[in-house]
């Protein structure tokens, strides 16, 4: 069975890392570091979800992925409007991470039904 978030957020890591290496090549330490941090705990986060002890358990720690993708767009469009970034570059991640939003979101929004479902 394919794991669409799991392959998407993986390589989603990748771009960040690469866009990390970029920022600290421009001294942006700060930025590279925060990004990097927000950005690759999306999937570190989905990966921990995957051997949750409880479905409660598993939701928390999407919520907490959900919160992390979050504060990478924040990141990127600091990048982006501040021009540390290619706008170009920067906008295709800030998609990618919209996407993996929208995703974590409605995973989350069904497991909480099959939880009320089941209690």
């Amino acid at each position: 069975m394919k794991e669409p978030l799991k392959i998407k957020s993986y390589e989603f890591s990748i771009l960040i890392v690469g866009c990390c290496d970029t920022l600290q090549l421009k001294r942006e330490y700060i930025l590279s570091k925060q990004l990097l941090k927000s950005g690759t705990a999306i999937c570190a986060l989905y990966r921990e979800a995957q051997y949750a002890e409880s479905r409660a358990d598993f939701i928390h720690k999407l919520a907490i992925a959900q919160k992390e993708c979050n504060e990478t767009i924040y990141w990127l469009e600091l990048c982006r409007d501040s021009g540390k970034v290619d706008q170009e570059h920067s906008t295709c991640l800030i998609f990618k991470a919209t996407e993996l939003l929208k995703i974590i979101t409605s995973i989350i929004r069904s497991s909480k039904k099959k939880l009320n479902t089941n209690n």
